[in-house]
């Protein structure tokens, strides 16, 4: 039981003063506040009058999504408590709107961290700068644009700007809403839109073109001509446009030390052809042009047909692509595309590595009758003959015709629609029955003795009488 002491139990007693120790209101000697600016002593401490509380507002909230994932707070925190910043901020809306998503994804991605990072911080100037106090242009080059600039929290330079109107932009972006709203240890300023650096601008175009991130070719090490005892010297460049060097079943075979060297072409900065971008563009094309989206799905999702074209056609190869209609790949059974690898043997055979269009090839079986293409599945060949005006392929009940012609043609790439799917002919092989010889007994010889004797009795006429002379 616990000593009254004046009318208070000592455990009450206690409990103040231990209040009075941790509290500053109870305290003697309370704890110093840091000043409403939050320039204390650096302690990192953040009251909810801080200008990064405010920046939590709903019009802000996406702007602030961004800051925390960029992994920027504890950055901000140190600045604040150093001295005053101003905020440019672009509102929600602006970010859905005009912010283009592939280059949303390229932020967000971890990779990428440090373009985001300067991004945020290239909207942050570690300075106030209220719409009082805005830098207005010298009259002698207001009509010039002159520009003040400010260094931001990512060491680029910021312009500011007003115009004759009064109109205030910052990097050449309005500000919408000047003071939106002011605290001690800062402003914010609402812009229309997200300002973008130049350096995170070029990040993000190389990353888009991959250059940054293409696989460099590998070359082999010097060979010593072992006569001479020199390097031996590399074989001379192909020109522009030239035609690979190995056939394309070469070309076809897996790993990157069987591949050949591309094939020199035209544009891109190692003058390769771009057979990505040109077997997306004629995926896309199909799908839009309509009736063989199934032909897309086996090339994209079902098998890598569309990649491993891609690498053909940068290296120099060109194909012609016999394109089923969804009307005749309805017609494929489950037994047809189960079997491991029957997808690829299917479409093996309606790619064709050469470059015809529909008047190439009508003009070819008008004038040979049958054409044999060679396709992609060796050994077998694509038969095509004329046929009511058309292009027949195929042969017997597996036939096709060409249905929608010339449906892609950048050069590189042929694209021909037919109304059915092709399989080659089934080898039948040729049985040779083998012919057993039948015995024949071979008759005695008779000797060079016995066939005087026959003859002398053949001329007396007692050759009758021997047996062995008959």
């Amino acid at each position: 039981m616990d000593v009254p002491i004046y009318g208070v139990p000592a455990f009450f007693l206690a409990s103040l003063l231990f209040l009075a120790g941790t509290c500053p209101a109870l305290s003697d000697h309370p704890h110093p506040r840091p000043s409403a600016s939050g320039s204390g002593s650096g302690s990192g401490q953040i009251n909810s009058n801080s200008i990064l509380v405010a920046l939590l507002d709903s019009h802000y909230s996406e702007l602030a999504e961004l800051v925390e994932k960029a992994l920027l707070l504890q950055t901000l925190e140190e600045t604040v408590g150093r001295h005053n910043i101003t905020i440019f901020a672009p509102k929600n809306e602006a970010l859905e709107r005009d912010l283009d998503p592939e280059f949303k994804r390229f932020l967000l991605e971890p990779r990428n961290l440090r373009s985001l990072q300067t991004l945020l911080m290239f909207h942050i100037v570690p300075s106030r700068i209220d719409s009082a106090n805005w830098p207005d242009p010298a009259p002698s080059s207001a009509a010039a644009g002159h520009h003040h600039e400010v260094l931001s929290l990512s060491s680029h330079r910021l312009r500011l700007a007003k115009r004759e109107s009064g109109e205030r932009e910052v990097d050449r972006a309005r500000v919408i809403h000047a003071d939106a709203v002011t605290r001690p240890d800062g402003v914010i300023h609402s812009i229309e839109r997200l300002l973008i650096p130049q350096s995170v601008q070029d990040d993000f175009n190389r990353r888009r073109s991959l250059r940054s991130i293409t696989a460099v070719k590998p070359e082999g090490a010097p060979e010593v001509d072992p006569r001479t005892h020199r390097l031996k010297k590399p074989a001379p460049s192909a020109k522009a446009g030239s035609p690979p060097a190995l056939p394309i079943y070469d070309a076809m075979a897996p790993g990157p030390s069987l591949a050949p060297a591309p094939a020199p072409g035209p544009g891109g900065p190692h003058h390769h052809f771009d057979g990505e971008a040109q077997v997306k563009d004629f995926i896309h094309t199909l799908l839009h042009y309509g009736g063989y989206n199934e032909m897309a799905d086996i090339l994209v999702n079902l098998t890598s047909l569309a990649s491993e074209m891609g690498r053909l056609v940068s290296e120099g190869y060109v194909l012609t692509v016999l394109a089923p209609n969804d009307e005749a790949m309805a017609k494929l059974t489950t037994d047809q595309l189960s079997e491991p690898g029957a997808p690829e043997q299917i479409m093996y055979y309606h790619l064709i590595p050469e470059y015809q269009t529909e008047e190439s090839m009508y003009n070819a079986v008008r004038r040979f009758g049958k054409v044999r293409y060679d396709t992609l599945r060796l050994p077998h060949k694509m038969v095509a003959q004329e046929a009511d005006g058309s292009v027949k392929f195929g042969q017997g009940e597996g036939s096709a015709y060409l249905f929608d012609p010339d449906i892609y043609t950048d050069g590189r790439i042929s694209v021909q629609g037919i109304d059915g799917v092709l399989f080659p002919p089934e080898e039948t092989e040729v049985k040779v029955e083998k012919k057993t010889p039948t015995k024949v007994a071979a008759k005695p010889r008779r000797g060079k003795l016995l066939e005087l004797t026959c003859q002398m009795f053949t001329a007396f006429g007692q050759h009758s009488r021997f047996s062995s002379c008959q």
